[in-house]
């Protein structure tokens, strides 16, 4: 078999398909795709921006002080759901760590999950993640209610959402980083 472009190139395919129906390799191969295709989140037309209801919303610390979500109000806020179960959630972890040690003295980054502790302090000692993770004691503000993960929202300093993106996103874009440096500035 002489090897050229096409052949090589249906050669990758084809490992790259069985290493999906192995068990032990489809997670890694589920967050490398997705890694390669996440982009930067588009920002909301500011005449389709809508507006949180209520910042009343207590939260339990898992790896930091219980709050109420009274404490963000005005101020830019990061408000993620997520689970180290979901491949997508992973894969869009390391750019979210990033803006984190970067932004976490100017913005409030709030990580939600429903994980148990074990796997919680597992996944975050293993990918060497601080962020600061909660559970949702009481019901979620509107627009918040999210059935997918991941989900992030960022806030503007008057409780408007600025971005709302579900699924996986590249967080420490430039794109992102100019939108936050904007809303401090407001």
């Amino acid at each position: 078999m002489k090897l050229n472009k096409k052949n090589i190139s249906n050669v990758i395919f084809v490992i790259i398909l069985v290493l999906f129906f192995i068990p032990n390799t489809r997670g890694m191969m589920q967050i490398f795709l997705t890694r390669i295709f996440s982009f930067s989140p588009s920002l909301i037309a500011v005449e389709e921006r809508v507006k949180i209801e209520t910042y009343d919303w207590k939260l339990h610390g898992v790896n930091t002080e219980s709050t109420n979500f009274n404490t963000a109000k005005n101020k830019v806020v990061l408000v993620n759901y997520w689970a180290t179960w979901c491949p997508p959630c992973i894969a869009e972890m390391p750019s979210l760590q990033k803006l984190y040690n970067d932004y976490k003295n100017k913005i409030v980054f709030v990580f939600l999950t429903t994980d148990d502790d074990p796997e919680l302090y597992k996944f975050m000692s293993n990918k060497s993640y601080d962020y600061p993770i909660y559970r949702s004691l009481s019901e979620h503000p509107k627009p918040f209610i999210s059935k997918t993960i991941p989900a992030t929202y960022i806030l503007d300093k008057k409780g408007n959402i600025i971005i709302d993106k579900v699924g996986a996103a590249d967080w420490n874009s430039s794109k992102v980083r100019e939108t936050i440096d904007a809303l401090l500035e407001e």
